[in-house]
């Protein structure tokens, strides 16, 4: 994604009343299934690309080397801008600058990083704990710093409700704001007025995770915008939505040795190239292999 697009999501997001609605991928596949449905942005999900690639929970396993190479990935696969979970920065203030770096590199469009001691867990676990506000704020001001496009989007999220309540989550996204960074993200509030409160009382613009069977009550569209959001995510509702069905094509092929009754259910032969490119790259196969 070449530099401009960083200004058309930058433009995108502080489009008041019309929130973008980000849907989480852990892989490329997944990136260009979302694109061919007409999104406008994806967002590369820590906990989903931790589930999918590693087979373990959200507790901070990922290496930033790892992330990177999935990032490049899902670059060459989409033209989508790609908003990237960076966790914690992987480590200090001094680390969230070769994160950046590294990231940018890869083709990120905008860069989240959380204020969760090391090693992080899901903001929706419990027992999640914070760095000091002291420490995050460095952090954000070593992110803002590190970019080479100043238009690349830093996302700042809290997670300080769990531990420190709504009031202090709300002020820590106020220091970050001032920090530098371009978006606000207030991990799991808890009830609708915590979820108006944020925007109403934090000047800027925010990002809210919408995440089904978490704390935080999901709500249509419109009524996220209405409260003030600016980007309505859903990090991880396909990958969710593909394990039932992983499940069921594999208890069918174990009960029945054969994939006759699953015909229907699953992707055709034709489809499942063309998500994966197959006529481009015997096009260009074919134009490479040509010259003597």
């Amino acid at each position: 994604m070449p530099p401009s697009h960083n200004r058309w999501l930058r433009d995108r997001v502080q489009q008041r009343g019309n929130p973008l609605l980000l849907p989480g991928v852990p892989n490329a596949l997944t990136a260009r299934v979302i694109e061919s449905v007409g999104f406008e942005a994806v967002y590369v999900s820590g906990a989903g690309m931790t589930n999918t690639y590693l087979g373990a929970p959200d507790v901070g396993l990922l290496t930033l080397s790892e992330l990177t190479a999935q990032v490049a990935a899902i670059r060459d696969a989409v033209g989508l801008p790609i908003v990237v979970d960076a966790d914690t920065g992987f480590g200090n203030a001094l680390n969230v600058q070769r994160t950046i770096r590294a990231l940018e590199r890869s083709g990120a469009n905008a860069i989240q990083i959380e204020d969760q001691v090391a090693p992080k867990r899901c903001g929706h676990f419990d027992g999640t704990s914070v760095i000091d506000v002291t420490e995050m704020v460095g952090k954000v001001h070593a992110a803002v710093d590190a970019r080479s496009d100043a238009d690349l989007l830093i996302i700042a999220r809290t997670d300080a409700r769990a531990e420190l309540g709504i009031d202090e989550s709300c002020d820590r996204a106020r220091r970050y704001l001032d920090a530098g960074a371009d978006v606000a993200f207030v991990e799991a509030p808890r009830t609708l007025s915590e979820m108006a409160a944020i925007p109403r009382d934090v000047p800027g613009c925010h990002l809210i995770n919408m995440v089904e069977g978490g704390l935080t009550p999901i709500l249509p569209l419109d009524n996220l915008s209405e409260l003030g959001y600016a980007i309505i995510l859903y990090a991880n509702t396909v990958m969710r939505a593909a394990i039932p069905a992983m499940q069921k094509a594999a208890a069918a092929l174990y009960k029945q040795g054969s994939s006759l009754s699953l015909l229907e259910d699953i992707a055709t032969w034709e489809d499942r190239q063309a998500f994966v490119r197959k006529a481009e790259f015997d096009r260009l196969g074919d134009h490479y292999g040509s010259f003597t």
